[in-house]
């Protein structure tokens, strides 16, 4: 399922337009994406979670060269999935 499949499946099952369907999956979106750009952690319960890992600085090399080369800090998103979910998943 992609966004718009995402939005039409909103629409249907909530009864409201197209319009307004896009901007409440847009809103809850944003949300997520704010708060895990603040460091917070964003949960779902039964279904999932997404947080930030934070990476250290370390040494990789060129897989071409064999150079060594130092890898920056950084913070990847990361996403749980919830008890319920892997069990309906697994159904």
């Amino acid at each position: 399922m992609n966004k718009l499949e995402l939005i039409s499946a909103l629409k249907t099952k909530a009864d409201i337009s197209k319009s307004e369907a896009a901007k409440v999956v847009q809103i809850f979106f944003d949300s997520m994406a704010e708060a895990m750009a603040d460091g917070e952690r964003v949960e779902i319960r039964g279904l999932c979670s997404f947080f930030v890992k934070e990476y250290k600085s370390y040494t990789g090399r060129n897989p071409k060269t064999g150079e060594k080369v130092t890898i920056k800090p950084k913070k990847l998103p990361f996403f749980k999935a919830g008890k319920e979910l892997k069990e309906r998943v697994d159904q």
